[in-house]
């Protein structure tokens, strides 16, 4: 199991990521889209990656805004697993329009 990274460690990390946030013992970022049906498209593409990985974030939908707070949770902080997913949802979101 991967190690939870302090804060200090997880906030220099979070210089590599573009409108990540650390609250408390997640990470988070919102993303805006046009419409619902584009929100909700995107959380498909996302849930496939998380099944990939078997690393699952927390998802909230606000009509057309989706935020997404990770956190390793069997380990109870922030790890590189949440880095990692963090990545690749960002690369979803350049891809799908977010």
């Amino acid at each position: 199991m991967p190690k939870v990274l302090t804060r200090a460690e997880a906030r220099k990390r979070l210089d590599g990521l573009d409108g990540w946030n650390l609250d408390g013992d997640f990470l988070t970022k919102s993303f805006e889209f046009a419409e619902f049906m584009g929100g909700i498209r995107f959380i498909e593409k996302v849930a496939k990656v998380a099944e990939k990985q078997e690393h699952h974030p927390d998802i909230q939908v606000r009509y057309t805004s989706v935020t997404l707070s990770l956190q390793t949770h069997s380990e109870g902080g922030v790890t590189d697993w949440d880095f990692d997913l963090a990545r690749a949802i960002d690369r979803i979101g350049r891809q799908g329009g977010a």
